[in-house]
């Protein structure tokens, strides 16, 4: 939890944009290139790096950093070593610093994430998505599960923690089915799964394929049934849910993930990137009467997307920012509650209002007593710990909807 009065952990997401082909279900910042300069890339990463730095109120070390995309795992080595490089020398290093690369799990990009490691990469997380070979190819993926297994064989070799992504609720999945796989996934004896529902995004091959009246998944009915088969095997296999998609043995959370889910800041770098920190309110800042916390601002930078206008901006500005937002305390509220109640530790309420002020410019105690009543929501009334339930967490976006103002 971030607490007042203490730094927030800070963070670094370094966007890489290519992949060898696009996925049908994916919506992410995405790009099939022929040619890339990677030269280019790395000197637009690094200037654009170092102005991000310049935006935050004073220097502090780095908790995580997390090489996203796209698929991180094709890009050369002595790349990666040079953007963990700069980090280090711009911000500093945390002394259990998390840093996580994203990688397909095919033989020829585990090989690389080797690579990685001897980089400073001490934790990967591989896009494996079905042990199913049919269900990779309805979702497009390049790999095998044979292939993927190895690759992930490979990994472990070197990398202490290591998760894999898998999808479900596939059209007609059955619970049977998905039991079997996700008693294989556990089976493997890794201590992170990201386990995710397929789910329909706008401007995908799979939306389109929707909208002509293809079944791409799982009614919201029968969806809900296999998330509650997996928060029960995972559960009793000692890797309990502590986000709604993510699962871990305790002290293997993604510290990285943490940090967005509990409002804490980060830095985006690279085309399509978001970045969020606390910044100083400029208005009083050597005001000793106003209180050290009314002086934050939380502050959204958006990055532009296309990796071709991206470079042409880095190198005329310095950064490719597209556009950049100052949050009110309202905002800052609203995002705490909104990804705090993904996670199955809950928000603390009096640690939101001394951020951002009093609940009721925030919260709807009505919409708050019919989802507690409801048994969605529980709230304890000493603590002022706010949490979601199994069946809550089913519905979070309606929730949100009744108890955000």
């Amino acid at each position: 939890m971030i607490y007042p009065n203490t730094p927030s952990p800070l963070a670094l997401y370094l966007h890489w944009p290519f992949c060898l082909a696009k996925c049908p279900y994916c919506d992410f910042n995405s790009h099939v290139s022929q040619s890339i300069d990677f030269d280019s890339f790395e000197t637009a990463l690094c200037r654009e790096m170092t102005h991000m730095a310049s935006l935050l109120p004073h220097k502090q070390p780095l908790s995580s950093i997390f090489f996203g995309g796209g698929t991180p795992s094709l890009m050369p080595p002595k790349l990666v070593a040079r953007l963990i490089k700069h980090s280090e020398t711009l911000f500093g290093f945390a002394s259990n610093i998390e840093i996580t690369a994203e990688a397909n799990p095919t033989s020829i990009e585990a090989d690389t994430m080797l690579e990685f490691h001897h980089a400073g990469v001490n934790r990967v997380s591989m896009g494996v998505q079905s042990l199913d070979d049919q269900s990779l190819k309805f979702l497009g993926r390049e790999h095998s599960v044979a292939e993927a297994l190895r690759a992930l064989d490979t990994v472990r070799t070197t990398f202490d923690r290591v998760s894999i992504d898998l999808i479900y609720a596939l059209p007609d999945q059955t619970p049977a089915a998905w039991q079997a796989m996700l008693g294989r996934a556990l089976g493997l004896g890794l201590g992170h799964l990201s386990l995710y529902q397929l789910t329909i995004e706008e401007g995908t091959v799979f939306n389109t394929k929707q909208r002509r009246g293809a079944v791409m998944a799982l009614d919201d009915d029968r969806a809900a049934d296999l998330y509650e088969i997996t928060a029960e095997m995972t559960q009793k296999a000692g890797l309990p849910a502590y986000e709604i998609s993510n699962h871990a043995i305790p002290g293997q959370e993604c510290r990285h993930n943490m940090i967005y889910w509990q409002g804490g800041d980060w830095v985006g770098v690279g085309p399509g990137a978001h970045g969020r920190f606390t910044s100083l309110n400029k208005a009083a800042p050597n005001d000793p009467d106003v209180n050290n916390e009314t002086l934050q601002a939380r502050t959204t930078t958006l990055v532009r997307r296309s990796p071709s206008g991206w470079l042409d901006a880095v190198a005329k500005k310095g950064h490719g920012i597209d556009k950049i937002y100052h949050d009110d305390a309202h905002d800052r509220a609203t995002e705490m509650v909104m990804m705090g109640l993904r996670l199955t530790c809950g928000i603390d309420l009096g640690f939101i209002e001394t951020l951002c002020g009093p609940r009721e410019n925030w919260l709807d105690n009505d919409g708050l007593a019919r989802a507690i009543e409801a048994e969605w929501l529980v709230l304890d009334t000493t603590s002022q710990h706010l949490a979601a339930t199994n069946e809550g967490r089913l519905r979070l976006n309606h929730i949100l909807s009744i108890i955000l103002l």
